[in-house]
């Protein structure tokens, strides 16, 4: 009897800062395996505890990570600055690893459309693929909403990119809502077809009878932390003074997040204040929260989204970031999200938000695919049929 090899399906991902793109991206590798792929979930960043990767298969590349907002500049696990030495080393992992599993689709999380950064070891990989006796499909990935390239070489980089290697573009987003071309200039250049998946959701853990922790609380989170401290900080200093200060409120840092600002933010915390650094079941908390208060970030706005949790959002727009301020606005159109900008954030501020977001609190948001593992798992299949 001749064995048949599953379809195969090798998925990069890099996260230099927060945790948005591994949790999307583990997301993904769940809906795969629950399609029939033998998924290999290749990571470039620092581990995240408790990922959950469904039956996929972890391969921890050597870490690295962005020292801060600008992306400029990569350190090792150590905290050591990345030189060309380690660079080779990483390269030739991940080129290795490529050759052993051999798989049907090589699957890069947001390049070329974005971690720039890491071309010394994708631009190889991306040329051995396309050499590669078994002809694998190659499929880029990136969110609803691109971070804006001001520098129009950097816009032709990623076209030719695109054109040269790849042979699919997903968007993990819903194009009814906002399409690749209206953050991407060159989006008419682009030759390979792009394919809109709907939102990707983390599965969200509703067993039981709907009580728990975060039921009829004001639930205050910044994904992993890395850089919401500031904004967690400000709510904290102002809790006591805002509505509803009379319910349970309950602040999730991050993992990420400095020292020095979760311990300011646990040193507000008196009566009925609950401070935590990390929960697993982060979504299913909001999911049972009175309010949630948090930043834009992509897994955050669909997870309440498809929970139906009144909330405010305070986007995130440092460094050279724009698309949380982008993606909250377009959906405060679409639902009962209440926006306070960053710079704005103030007493008076967050109070009208607050008070804005339950008054139009509902069961959903309708209208927009939050779908989307499911549709990049179908999409994926779809790709290895034969023509």
């Amino acid at each position: 009897m001749t064995d048949i090899r599953p379809k195969t399906l090798f998925l990069y991902v890099q996260n230099l800062l927060g945790i948005g793109h591994l949790r999307r991206a583990a997301a993904v590798a769940q809906a795969a395996v629950a399609d029939g792929f033998e998924v290999h979930f290749v990571s470039g960043g620092m581990p995240v505890p408790h990922l959950d990767i469904g039956g996929a298969i972890l391969h921890q590349l050597p870490p690295v990570r962005a020292v801060d907002s600008l992306f400029k500049v990569l350190a090792d696990e150590s905290g050591q600055e990345i030189d060309d030495a380690w660079r080779a080393v990483r390269r030739d992992t991940l080129l290795d690893l490529f050759e052993e599993i051999r798989p049907d689709i090589l699957f890069t999380e947001l390049f070329p459309f974005g971690r720039r950064q890491m071309r010394f070891e994708l631009l190889p990989l991306l040329d051995r693929a396309k050499a590669a006796p078994w002809q694998p499909k190659i499929v880029s990935s990136m969110r609803d909403i691109l971070v804006t390239k001001p520098r129009p070489d950097r816009n032709r980089e990623i076209v030719e990119t695109v054109d040269r290697y790849y042979d699919m573009v997903l968007i993990h987003g819903d194009e009814a809502v906002i399409s690749l071309a209206d953050t991407f200039p060159m989006y008419d250049e682009l030759t390979p077809p792009v394919r809109y998946t709907g939102y990707v959701l983390n599965p969200i853990d509703m067993a039981g009878d709907g009580t728990g922790d975060g039921t009829g609380e004001v639930v205050v989170s910044a994904g992993g932390g890395a850089v919401g401290g500031d904004i967690m900080r400000a709510v904290a200093r102002l809790r006591p003074e805002l509505p509803y200060a009379d319910r349970t409120w309950r602040f999730v840092t991050g993992p990420h997040m400095p020292d020095d600002a979760a311990r300011e933010i646990e040193s507000h915390a008196g009566p009925g204040v609950i401070v935590e650094r990390s929960r697993p079941d982060l979504a299913a908390i909001i999911s049972r929260a009175f309010l949630s208060i948090s930043q834009a970030g992509y897994n955050t706005l669909a997870e309440v989204l498809t929970a139906g949790t009144a909330s405010v959002v305070i986007p995130y727009e440092g460094g050279v970031e724009t698309e949380q301020r982008v993606r909250a606005d377009l959906l405060a159109q679409r639902g009962r999200l209440a926006v306070v900008q960053e710079n704005a954030l103030s007493h008076d501020a967050l109070t009208l938000a607050m008070q804005q977001a339950v008054a139009g609190r509902d069961t959903g948001i309708s209208g927009i695919d939050l779908d989307g593992a499911a549709g990049t798992a179908r999409i994926l299949s779809e790709l290895l049929e034969p023509a």
